[in-house]
């Protein structure tokens, strides 16, 4: 009985050690170990190991030994056969450089020189049939282990969604190595997918793990092997196929919620940009500026100048002639940061624009409401002609940068960079207007101006001055909205005609003058419109209900949600 009992141990500890030799030997030693194998099986064993292994090596020398490209020889006469592969440019005598297989260096003869060789005196090592076919395995899932994330994600789902119930035992190799979370999922779900072509076990097992997995993407696969397990009555089968159909169900509305408040958030937040400009100007300064579109169309194209200025240059149609603005040909993570350089530059070319516009016309329509309406809509057609003689008539690419091209995927909720970077940054500018407002000499003149004007008048406050400073914020943040805007879509001469009235229904539901107002307002905008789209199907419906929302609103409350009193209002 002892004597059994040590011949088991020995037996399972040689079993342990051959396995684990087998775990801690690189690629190029199997491939080594199996050239010079006298066993077929042996060989079969050693070549089949490789499946879900890493190395560059692999590829090269496995093709090279199905092309006859690999040789076994002698650096001396004493020394072991070793396989070889001949590399580089032949000279004159047709030899090349040998380099070992087993690490990948030089061969060398017995004074250590490096050895050339000539393929016509050697002999190419063996292969057949069954060689060929699990060296063809080994290659078919090499993309399994490509440290490439996104293409070894896409070969996971390729193999698993083939439901090649062979590739099992590759797919559970490669789960034992896999360290990246994203595609440890992945390989989850390919081997749940493919179980429910195997025994009605693992048909069990796999649909508890697609259920458990929330697999989006095997839903149909999960449908059409429920209906397989009812027509075949297996009814325990077709309920556990059910209870994963549901499941997944459940997961596609949590995402499609979260992910209508995330896009209508966003949304909300690129509303909020374009309307707190006209918010100063309209709800501060009671001018019905319509040229307010056309600061954002400013603050786009500036962007889309600094990009190109970044890049290789730009020549712009001037008045009849060509204006070529050179390129620095910035490259890597200097070009990358040209969005940085473009938000001020956005700003203060709208803010110019604003101020010109402010100087020459606005200044001579103060409480005018309707002379002021015509004349900036007159601005407005004057601004996007403009625009389409220096640009062109049709939209330009703003090509995002690395850091604002990515996104964050959350339990299948995805989180772009670009609209995270909207968010944040409309919360940065809302702090800051507010601290300008509240808390600069300029801000408390503004609401001086704003809540008497001619009480701020006699107490020696520039009321121009003030005036032309005011519109020149609301135009510089209308084109750093520009600016956010060209990276979520084309950039065009009418841009700011498609969120001109937008922003007046943001301003004015949450009341004119009032900031706190317009950010509920725009926030509730922007979440009611993605959520009427998400339920309607229909983008267009959706804005037409939004609109006929507002429409009754300010039946209800005419002044918004918030009331902004002052000495004028009251008069």
């Amino acid at each position: 009985m002892r004597s059994l009992t040590r011949f088991i141990f020995i037996t399972l500890f040689g079993l342990l050690a051959f396995g684990c030799a087998f775990a801690t030997e690189s690629p190029r030693a199997i491939i080594t170990a199996a050239i010079l194998a006298k066993d077929q099986a042996h060989k079969l064993e050693l070549i089949g190991s490789l499946v879900g292994e890493s190395d560059e090596a692999i590829k090269p020398l496995l093709m090279a030994w199905k092309e006859d490209g690999l040789f076994v020889c002698k650096a001396s006469d004493d020394a072991p056969p070793l396989p070889v592969i001949l590399t580089g440019d032949k000279d004159a005598n047709d030899a090349q450089a040998a380099l070992r297989v087993d690490n990948g260096q030089p061969l060398l003869d017995a004074v250590g020189k490096p050895v050339r060789l000539v393929a016509g005196d050697l002999t190419s090592v063996e292969h057949d049939a069954e060689l060929r076919h699990a060296m063809k395995n080994v290659l078919d899932l090499l993309d399994l282990a490509t440290p490439d994330i996104i293409k070894r994600i896409q070969a996971i789902q390729a193999v698993g969604f083939s439901q090649d119930v062979e590739k099992i035992p590759a797919l559970e190799k490669r789960l034992s190595l896999e360290k990246n979370s994203a595609a440890r999922k992945s390989l989850l779900e390919a081997l749940a997918v493919t179980r429910l072509k195997a025994s009605d076990a693992e048909k069990l097992s796999a649909f508890n793990e697609l259920k458990d997995l929330h697999s989006l993407s095997s839903y149909d696969l999960i449908r059409t092997a429920m209906r397989e397990e009812e027509k075949a009555g297996k009814p325990e089968l077709a309920e556990a196929g059910l209870h994963a159909l549901k499941a997944i169900d459940l997961h596609k509305t949590k995402i499609n919620v979260f992910g209508t408040l995330f896009r209508g958030l966003s949304l909300g937040s690129i509303l909020l940009i374009v309307a707190i400009g006209l918010a100063i100007t309209f709800g501060l300064m009671g001018v019905i500026n319509m040229a307010h579109g056309e600061m954002i169309a400013v603050g786009a194209y500036t962007t889309y100048l600094v990009e190109n200025i970044f890049g290789t240059g730009i020549t712009i149609p001037f008045f009849g002639f060509s204006l070529p603005i050179p390129g620095i040909h910035a490259t890597g993570w200097f070009y990358q940061t040209y969005f940085l350089v473009a938000l001020p530059l956005s700003f203060l070319a709208a803010a110019l624009v604003g101020i010109a516009l402010e100087r020459s016309i606005i200044r001579f329509l103060y409480r005018r409401p309707l002379e002021s309406l015509l004349a900036t809509w007159g601005v407005s057609l004057l601004l996007q002609q403009a625009l389409k003689l220096m640009f062109g008539s049709n939209n330009v690419q703003v090509s995002s940068p690395i850091y604002l091209s990515g996104n964050w995927t959350i339990d299948d909720i995805t989180f772009g960079w670009n609209r995270i970077f909207v968010i944040g940054f409309a919360g940065l500018i809302v702090f800051g207007v507010w601290l300008i407002l509240t808390k600069t000499p300029l801000g408390l003149l503004i609401r001086s101006v704003m809540q008497n004007r001619n009480m701020a008048s006699c107490m020696g406050v520039r009321t121009e001055r003030v005036n032309m400073l005011t519109f020149g914020l609301g135009s510089g943040l209308a084109g750093l909205a520009g600016a956010f805007i060209s990276q979520i879509g084309n950039v065009g001469p009418s841009l700011g005609q498609n969120y001109i009235v937008d922003c007046f229904m943001t301003v004015v539901v949450g009341g004119v003058g009032n900031l706190a107002g317009t950010i509920y307002s725009a926030l509730g905008i922007g979440l009611v419109d993605q959520s009427l789209q998400q339920i309607l199907l229909n983008p267009v419906l959706g804005k037409i209900l939004v609109l006929v929302a507002i429409i009754l609103f300010l039946q209800w409350k005419p002044s918004g949600l918030f009331v902004t009193r002052s000495r004028n209002l009251d008069d």
